[in-house]
């Protein structure tokens, strides 16, 4: 049985495409790339993994930070970051301890399993509005974006300048 649930998962993956945008948008609609973010940005840990996020874009005022996602399916070491304008706000964090894509694929009920540069990904959408999206960076580290809808479009900017810190 698990074994017809992996090759189901690769199926699955394999049918998302590759495709390097979070967020899908029709054809005639597709955006020019995401421009690079002059200013330094700030880094998350998992474990040993460093995960390093692009600076945010201007107007944007850090906010604090969160532990918790209310939409995982399991309790897990969340760590995160939130920025706001105005009455709009933004989320970027890491989700640690998510070994292997089968627990990945699990973790939020009613999300839309897609892939992002070859990777797993999750996409939902929460009752208040909240637009999340999700992808396991390697095993044991997921990155976690969200934004309320005024900052929506972010998220494909700030996705796209995740990068993964080398080891000092």
């Amino acid at each position: 049985m698990r074994r017809l649930a992996a090759v189901l998962l690769v199926f699955t993956l394999a049918a998302c495409g590759s495709g390097d945008t979070p967020v899908s948008e029709p054809e005639s609609q597709a955006m020019p790339p995401p421009t690079p973010v002059p200013h330094e940005g700030r880094s998350l840990a998992c474990g040993s993994t460093d995960v390093k996020l692009p600076a945010m874009s201007k107007g944007l005022i850090r906010a604090g930070s969160f532990a918790r996602l209310g939409s995982l399916t399991r309790q897990l070491e969340v760590k995160g970051l939130i920025w706001r304008k105005n009455d709009e706000e933004l989320y970027v964090g890491v989700v640690c301890g998510v070994r292997s894509v089968e627990q990945f694929v699990t973790l939020v009920a009613r999300s839309t399993l897609t892939a992002y540069k070859g990777r797993p990904a999750l996409r939902w959408t929460t009752r208040t509005g909240l637009r999340n999206f999700m992808w396991l960076e390697r095993p044991g580290t997921a990155v976690y974006l969200a934004a309320t809808p005024g900052l929506a479009a972010q998220i494909k900017q700030i996705a796209a300048g995740v990068t993964l810190k080398p080891a000092p």
